[in-house]
């Protein structure tokens, strides 16, 4: 937060998890658990969800930082990152994107079902999903390094 000074703040985290305190951000707190597909019992991540990551993101005019952050940095947040970087890139290849969130974050894992409910969303036809595919399981890692993803054109 110092080092960035964001003006939004995204916290993906399981529905028992608080969000940290930040004063003077914007901020979506988004209460699901880390699967790839629905579960009994668990709360999956789901079309209103990413709809409402996409309407949030829509607020952010990229004069100052957009957090993203979730428990461990491996899988929700590298999702939503990608998402986001897809739907402020969309004459970007969705392939081009994901090796550049690989770049960024060796340990990156996203989310399958985030991606592919972003996919839908943003009308990628499949693309997101492959390219996310195709760049694989990340490292592992008990939680993934900070990274910063410059969307700028």
């Amino acid at each position: 937060m110092a080092a960035h000074e964001p003006s939004h703040v995204v916290s993906l985290l399981s529905p028992t998890a608080e969000p940290p305190e930040v004063a003077a951000v914007e901020r979506l707190h988004l209460s699901f658990h880390d699967i790839a597909e629905p579960r009994a019992g668990l709360v999956a991540p789901d079309a209103p969800l990413i709809a409402q990551l996409l309407t949030f993101a829509e607020t952010w005019n990229g004069a100052r930082s957009l957090l993203l952050h979730c428990y461990a940095g491996v899988s929700r947040s590298t999702a939503a990152a990608y998402i986001l970087a897809c739907e402020q890139l969309p004459e970007r290849d969705e392939a081009e994107l994901a090796q550049a969130l690989r770049a960024l974050s060796p340990s990156a894992t996203p989310n399958a079902l985030m991606i592919a409910l972003a996919d839908a969303a943003l009308v990628r036809n499949g693309r997101m999903i492959a390219a996310v595919r195709a760049i694989g399981r990340g490292a592992e890692a008990f939680e993934g390094a900070a990274f910063a993803w410059d969307l700028s054109r």
